[in-house]
């Protein structure tokens, strides 16, 4: 089953509800308190499985990227994070995927490949953990391997001065815009190249990051 793009009014008309709802008091959020620009959400494919690949510099990302986009998004996160009682139920009740850190957890690959084969996008951070000055780190292979084995369109994302809101040093700091752009789609053959060998899946994983790095800032409307 492919997930349409909604209409943008009210996209959440076709989430499941407890997604919809989050979906809804995160955009808000985002809106009232970091309201930056969003830019190249017509980059969006229309339907079918895609990853959105991003730069990764606050805890605030994931629910941001999810929030501005109108589709129904599946995340990764740490398996610790599923506790008995209410936290357990949220990250089941959104799709939340559990990984292990080491990144060597066969569980959720086939997670993934579930995931994508519904037709529902999924959300990954080649850096593999949050920046702690806003500046691209390198990127790891998880996420080539990850857009090799399925070869779906990778949309590059990039979020912008996300560590100033809320940064791996501390400080929330309502106010701070947060701008988030998204790049055109990279088709399989612009980021996998089996003659790469070993290297594959980390070389992939660097070409998707060079597509986000050159991700320009979305221009500010002049009031």
């Amino acid at each position: 089953m492919k997930t349409p793009v909604r209409p943008c009014g009210f996209p959440q008309t076709g989430m499941e509800p407890l997604y919809g709802v989050c979906h809804y008091m995160i955009n808000c959020a985002h809106e009232a308190l970091f309201r930056g620009e969003v830019a190249g959400l017509d980059n969006l494919p229309g339907d079918g499985a895609f990853l959105v690949a991003a730069n990764h510099a606050s805890h605030l990302d994931p629910p941001f990227i999810g929030a501005v986009m109108p589709h129904q998004m599946a995340f990764f996160a740490r398996k610790s994070l599923w506790k008995p009682g209410l936290a357990s139920w949220w990250m089941d009740g959104v799709g939340a995927i559990p990984v292990d850190r080491d990144g060597s957890d066969l569980s959720a690959i086939k997670r993934v490949l579930g995931t994508l084969a519904a037709g529902r996008p999924i959300a990954l951070f080649p850096e593999g953990t949050r920046s702690p000055d806003g500046l691209l780190q390198p990127a790891k292979a998880g996420v080539g391997l990850i857009a090799c084995k399925t070869g779906v369109p990778v949309v590059p994302c990039r979020i912008f001065d996300s560590h100033l809101a809320l940064g791996r040093a501390g400080g929330f700091r309502p106010g701070t815009p947060v701008d988030i752009v998204f790049g055109r789609p990279l088709a399989a053959a612009d980021y996998d190249r089996k003659s790469d060998g070993k290297e594959r899946y980390q070389r992939a994983s660097e070409r998707i990051m060079t597509a986000i790095a050159a991700l320009p800032r979305p221009i500010r409307p002049v009031v």
